[in-house]
């Protein structure tokens, strides 16, 4: 049986919505020379990206155990976007921070999103376009998924 995007229910619709622009935006960044850069990447970089951050504390806000966010932290390390150094208040602990090709990564995100966006609203409407944000962020604060996303731990269901 062929399944067409206009038969699927919201919450599919939505889902595979979001996926479509994500993997769009990962096209894009790696023509603008980030292709070693994966959706689960920006996990870590958000979290880094608020503050300099402990294994110990990424792994606490990332809810795994500190080996899961030690390998996660290893693997960005090797591929150059993130860094530690040394705790200034305590000398034992590093802290991780993200590198000026992790921060050009992000803007790079940010600016590609925007576009996508700006894409939408010219051939949907922009109207049409916030009305569908906007029944989408109704929905995401109607089963509790808002505090997830203010909080950087928004995760697939399990």
């Amino acid at each position: 049986m062929v399944v067409h995007p206009n038969t699927l229910d919201l919450s599919l619709t939505a889902l595979f919505a979001g996926w479509a622009m994500t993997d769009e935006v990962q096209r894009r960044l790696a023509t603008r020379g980030f292709g070693e850069l994966r959706f689960n990447d920006g996990v870590v970089i958000q979290h880094v990206l608020a503050a300099p951050l402990s294994i110990t504390a990424l792994a606490e806000r990332m809810g795994v155990t500190q080996q899961a966010a030690s390998k996660a932290v290893a693997d960005l390390e090797r591929r150059g976007l993130l860094r530690r150094e040394p705790d200034p208040a305590d000398a034992r602990t590093k802290l991780l921070h993200l590198t000026e090709h992790a921060l050009a990564a992000v803007e790079a995100t940010r600016v590609l999103r925007r576009e996508l966006q700006e894409e939408i609203e010219t051939e949907y409407g922009a109207e049409r376009a916030e009305d569908a944000r906007n029944l989408l962020a109704a929905v995401i604060g109607r089963y509790g998924g808002g505090d997830a996303i203010r909080a950087r731990r928004v995760r697939p269901p399990r």
